[in-house]
């Protein structure tokens, strides 16, 4: 059980999320603090979760062991350097789950930059589904993450779902065209697999059900089998069958040359987009 006090900077969707998953597993609200501009949201986690509130990030770092900066990417330039001193001070583990944000950039607007100043950190990249703790979670810990402090950030993330590790950084971009955005790709899926229905007949009630539950259906099946998606595709399809001709028509639509592409376009943007952040 983690035995440190963790602090949340930005009380949105993923840190509720968090919190939710550290408090299931036995993590005291009183070892966690929360700071958010939203007096609401703050209160929110209070009453749920038993958690202390800070009025300030900056009394937030004082006060606790590791520091999870959960605001949007956007914002976490000017955070970084408002808390730069203290964090400078308390030496916290710091955990980023801001998409897009490099660790060399963070690690420049905490001011660490020299041996004396050096920080741990580590970056995560979480997807949506986090939110209701199924989420994968791909983290990068910079040089100076202990191996405890990089089973803490593990623990803490693992609440809400899935994790692995990364030996490069640069591998994060290829993380987030895969399961970060991925979510999106399912429901654009299972959207089309519902209108389809729709189209041959059914009703939309009974359509969305059999959409959204066919694809839980075969994830918890990918999820849980030894075999490979490509084995379990053709285990369900017969020669001459009706399975067979769906996936024939998609595959001449050349449905997998078109996932890689649409991959790699993210990819491509996830890097345009952390220069911009950087800057």
């Amino acid at each position: 059980m983690i035995n440190k006090k963790i602090g949340f900077i930005g009380a949105g969707n993923m840190a509720y999320s968090l919190v939710g998953g550290l408090t299931a597993t036995g993590v005291s609200g009183e070892n966690i603090w929360v700071s958010d501009p939203s007096a609401d949201k703050m209160t929110q986690m209070a009453d749920n979760f038993g958690v202390n509130v800070c009025q300030s990030n900056n009394a937030l770092v004082q006060s606790v062991d590791i520091v999870i900066l959960a605001v949007k990417p956007q914002q976490l330039a000017q955070v970084c350097k408002d808390i730069s001193e203290d964090v400078q001070q308390n030496k916290p583990l710091m955990i980023s789950i801001a998409a897009g944000v490099l660790s060399k950039d963070i690690e420049i607007w905490l001011n660490n930059d020299s041996i004396n100043n050096a920080l741990a950190l580590v970056r995560c990249m979480p997807n949506t589904p986090s939110l209701v703790q199924s989420g994968a979670t791909a983290l990068y810990a910079n040089s100076h993450v202990s191996d405890e402090q990089k089973t803490l950030a593990e623990s803490i993330l693992r609440a809400a779902g899935l994790t692995l590790w990364l030996d490069n950084e640069n591998d994060m971009d290829a993380v987030t065209a895969l399961s970060g955005s991925g979510p999106a790709y399912f429901f654009l899926v299972i959207d089309a697999m519902e209108k389809a229905g729709v189209q041959l007949g059914l009703d939309e009630k009974t359509a969305h059900l059999l959409a959204i539950q066919t694809a839980f259906g075969a994830s918890k099946m990918a999820l849980e089998s030894d075999d490979s998606p490509e084995t379990l595709r053709k285990k369900v399809t017969s020669p001459g069958g009706t399975t067979e001709k769906a996936i024939g028509i998609l595959q001449e639509g050349q449905l997998e040359t078109l996932f890689a592409k649409a991959l790699e376009g993210a990819r491509d943007r996830s890097i345009e987009l952390a220069k911009i952040l950087g800057n």
